[in-house]
């Protein structure tokens, strides 16, 4: 183990990021809630609120070592996610997937990797799972073309990671592969107009006809199982499906710690006019304190287990499986506890634009992820219990 300044480094990991990430976390929920309002109505993350989240560490979280990141902790970053999260879930959003697209770039060949982080580990990448472009092999790389949509905080990205499948006049196979090309090589479409994580601008990322060198492309199954990365660090040996919940769900999960915080002040003040001897007498109030609440802790051990399972490495089909079922049940959970705060709120405090009804809007937004859906979850569940049977 070395130390480099008030850290040490084990594996490759350096520890005390996950701790200096959750100290700084409270400052974004800070900044970010002064900006919710203000993001929901622009439509994208406000400048100061994307400042915050790197400068908090979020971007560099899952970063190499050897590129001067933190390759921290899945727990750590689900901790900080959450406490962010209580100030705005958009932008909570931006900083988990800042942190998780960071983790797949690590999948780069080294030279792609020296090119993205020449200038530090802070640079903010933004990202796209689904290969919906297409690649051609040309010398010395990849002729690349296509129109990703849902590419969060995508105006505001040094670098954006894409999805798409090869082209090829020869007899090998199509396959998918990742590719990273500068914020400067695209193009960004105004097309983001949801009912709810609005500042998040997750607008549509257009490129035509680049060209990608072979040093800044990898194939998708290396980040899908797991495989192949440089770093010695477990945070880059885990396969995406068992931890891609994580960066979806945390950021729910803390919205719903936000709205259940500020609604326990507003009812009990409501239920006991400013006496909790009153508030705690009165069944409505209670009752939907003692459910929400507890639904948000189980729905939090579910989300830790998954985030601990993946940091103590070693993770098999079966508990790849169990992470997505795990992550969709809690966002389950996070929606009935969100939706009967709400209901709870009554008319008077359900105003439009309001903090209920911002969040209310961005965890059903948000819980409708297709990663967060309980369905493709189960089935790859029942394969791997009827597999052992």
């Amino acid at each position: 183990m070395t130390r480099t300044g008030t850290t040490e480094r084990k594996n490759g990991q350096v520890t005390g990021g996950s701790d200096r990430l959750a100290a700084t976390a409270k400052d974004v929920a800070r900044i970010a809630s002064e900006h919710a309002e203000a993001m929901d109505r622009e439509r994208k993350p406000h400048p100061a609120v994307v400042r915050a989240v790197v400068d908090a560490g979020f971007a560099r979280h899952f970063v190499p070592a050897r590129w001067g990141g933190d390759a921290g902790t899945f727990a750590g970053l689900v901790d900080a996610v959450t406490t962010t999260g209580t100030g705005c879930a958009s932008a909570a959003w931006v900083a988990s997937l800042s942190a998780f697209v960071s983790r797949m770039a690590a999948h780069l060949p080294e030279d792609g990797q020296r090119e993205v982080w020449a200038d530090g580990p802070d640079a903010l990448l933004v990202g796209a799972l689904m290969p919906v472009g297409r690649a051609e092999p040309v010398p010395g790389g990849w002729r690349l073309s296509g129109k990703w949509s849902f590419i969060s905080a995508v105006d505001f990205a040094q670098w954006a990671l894409v999805c798409a499948t090869t082209q090829s006049g020869d007899d090998t196979a199509p396959h998918a592969r990742y590719f990273a090309v500068p914020r400067s090589a695209c193009t960004v479409l105004d097309t983001w107009f949801s009912v709810g994580m609005r500042g998040t601008g997750s607008n549509t990322l257009v490129l035509d006809e680049v060209f990608v060198p072979a040093r800044m492309s990898f194939a998708r199954d290396r980040a899908m199982d797991g495989t192949g990365a440089l770093s010695p660090a477990p945070c880059h040996r885990v396969p995406l499906k068992a931890v891609n919940g994580l960066s979806f769900v945390a950021p729910v999960l803390g919205a719903a710690r936000g709205m259940l915080t500020e609604w326990t002040d507003w009812g009990a003040a409501r239920a006991g006019g400013g006496e909790a001897a009153k508030a705690v007498r009165d069944a409505g109030f209670r009752d939907v304190l003692a459910r929400t609440a507890g639904e948000l802790d189980a729905a939090e051990l579910l989300v830790h287990r998954v985030a601990t399972t993946a940091d103590e490495g070693a993770v098999t089909g079966m508990l790849t499986a169990r992470g997505a079922r795990d992550c969709a049940l809690a966002s389950e959970l996070l929606l009935t506890a969100v939706n009967r705060v709400f209901r709870a709120t009554g008319t008077s405090g359900q105003t439009a634009d309001g903090l209920f009804e911002r969040a209310w809007r961005d965890v059903n937004c948000a819980t409708s992820h297709l990663v967060l859906r309980m369905d493709p979850a189960a089935i790859a569940y029942a394969e791997q219990v009827l597999a052992t049977r």
